[in-house]
């Protein structure tokens, strides 16, 4: 089968000719007919997670067709459309497990990470990283879901915000434009917040209720011309930009992070002392996914993608790293 291989750390994505490989005990194969390239795929490429082995396929935005089921797995049948994301499964052991935690555990796998993921036609899986999908989305739709989505999807709807509450979305990106959809379509007022007016139009087609343009506007003065907002989900990777949201919450709203800055977020504690928080959420365990896939299903929820053929990973990557995609890139195997 084809795959597209990280041979050594830093290395380019290469084209590799690779046995199919077969599901051991506990393990599914899936055919793979899509797979998102996610800005964490950049882990691989340049061999920045800890303990890391090459060579190695990447992608966790997995999506196809159960093709072999391993020994000792009933819970899914050949012929399944089912997806893989970023939680690549778990341990059932472990105190967190043993508390239903499962995106916690202290053994938890990566998918394209801890074994080889979905850049390629096949691929095999624990059984219980595996998420179900709906008839209704398509392979290419559903596997961005696998990640962004039920990264914004599943932290929104654990914040402890309510319908009618004033939710804001910082960045209009890979996450943010999800993110929108989402809020707009639990019932929360919508604010986006992004750079340039030319945002503006794309934020209320998402379904934002108001757009402020940060780059002409005071964002924490115009949230709390507003009555401040009740939660503020920071999408984009800006640790500048994350630490003066703050001001912008009501007095005991919350800041909830999903971005992964690599600077210090820095804040006015004094400023924290009406009984603001801030956390943030990791995405969530397969069956998270499942919950956003079909609340996409039913609230007409879509990443907006540009499709690559496997071969051209590098141009995608490239693309995605150079913020030149709108929004998500996904590699499909025909």
């Amino acid at each position: 089968m084809k795959a597209m291989q990280v041979q050594e750390a830093n290395g380019d994505f290469v084209l590799v000719e690779i046995p199919v490989p077969e599901p051991a005990e506990g393990q599914i194969r899936v055919k793979v007919e899509a797979c998102g390239i996610c800005h964490s795929d950049a882990f691989v490429k340049y061999g920045a997670f800890p303990g890391i082995e090459f060579p190695r396929v990447p992608g966790h935005e997995v999506a196809g067709v159960v093709d072999v089921l391993g020994a000792g797995v009933s819970a899914f049948k050949e012929g399944d459309r089912v997806g893989v994301g970023w939680h690549g499964g778990h341990c059932f052991q472990c105190a967190p497990c043993r508390r239903g935690n499962f995106i916690n555990c202290t053994s938890a796998k990566i998918c394209g990470i801890s074994y080889d993921g979905g850049y390629q036609e096949y691929m095999v899986a624990p059984w219980e990283a595996a998420a179900r999908i709906p008839d209704e989305l398509s392979f290419v739709d559903a596997g961005p879901l696998l990640c962004a989505g039920v990264t914004t999807f599943n932290s929104l709807r654990n914040a402890g915000a309510r319908s009618g509450d004033t939710v804001a979305i910082s960045g209009i990106g890979g996450l943010g434009h999800l993110a929108v959809q989402y809020a707009s379509r639990m019932g929360f007022r919508t604010i986006a917040l992004s750079r340039g007016e030319d945002k503006r139009a794309l934020a209320k087609e998402l379904g934002a209720n108001q757009y402020i343009d940060t780059a002409q506007t005071n964002v924490a003065e115009a949230l709390q011309a507003l009555g401040g907002a009740d939660l503020i989900l920071a999408t984009a990777p800006n640790a500048k930009v994350i630490g003066e949201l703050t001001d912008g919450l009501s007095a005991r709203g919350k800041l909830l992070i999903v971005a992964a800055a690599a600077d210090n977020v820095e804040f006015a504690p004094f400023t924290m002392l009406t009984g603001k928080s801030i956390a943030g959420w990791p995405s969530g365990s397969p069956i998270d996914s499942e919950d956003t896939l079909n609340f996409s299903v039913l609230t007409g929820v879509k990443p907006k993608i540009e499709t690559f053929p496997l071969e051209k990973a590098n141009e995608a990557f490239e693309k995605m790293m150079a913020n030149e995609i709108r929004f998500r890139a996904v590699l499909t195997m025909s």
